[in-house]
């Protein structure tokens, strides 16, 4: 695997190093000494998996209040999705830029974010599935979220947004919040 820092402080892409030959290739996914090594958690308290049936379908931003810490390693294993890390941590040199990053089945790569910061995606094919894995459980009293129209992010997203869940429709522009993330 080859891991690449990226403009967000703790955001780092994973490629695949795949090995192949004529029925295919292989590649490692996750490796827990290559993790470490690169500074990366190590423990999976927990796997997700998200399906999206149509193109344009976003959801987020989202991520876990302090003191729930939960990292993610966002992985597109069927289709294809535009994921977005946005920095809401106050303290971090990086504090409100972004990250956005296609990943996708064919291209095989991953996204690690570190805890407390916000996370979604749109999905850019139909039926694309995503898988996470993350260093902490998911703790439902504990989860923040921000429309993912914000101006204070300035997300682009590629497609018209098709789909957003009510819950994600109803979550506060990040000024009205702001002391809240912190």
């Amino acid at each position: 695997m080859r891991f690449s820092p990226t403009e967000v402080d703790g955001v780092v892409v994973v490629d695949l190093e795949p090995r192949g030959d004529d029925r295919g290739w292989f590649a490692r996914t996750w490796c827990a000494d290559e993790f470490r090594a690169a500074g990366l958690p190590t423990v999976v308290a927990q796997t997700s998996t998200s399906y999206n049936a149509e193109a344009g379908t976003v959801r987020g931003l989202h991520r876990q209040a302090p003191p729930h810490h939960e990292a993610k390693l966002v992985r597109c294993v069927a289709g294809a999705i535009f994921d977005v890390a946005v920095d809401v941590r106050p303290d971090s040199p990086t504090y409100l830029r972004h990250v956005a990053v296609e990943l996708s089945a064919a291209n095989g790569r991953a996204l690690q974010l570190p805890a407390y910061v916000a996370h979604g995606y749109q999905t850019l094919e139909p039926h694309t599935v995503v898988s996470y894995q993350m260093d902490g459980p998911y703790t439902p009293e504990a989860e923040q979220g921000w429309r993912h129209d914000d101006p204070a992010f300035g997300i682009d997203w590629p497609l018209p947004v098709h789909d957003l869940s009510p819950k994600d429709r109803a979550w506060p522009a990040y000024a009205a919040t702001e002391e809240d993330a912190q």
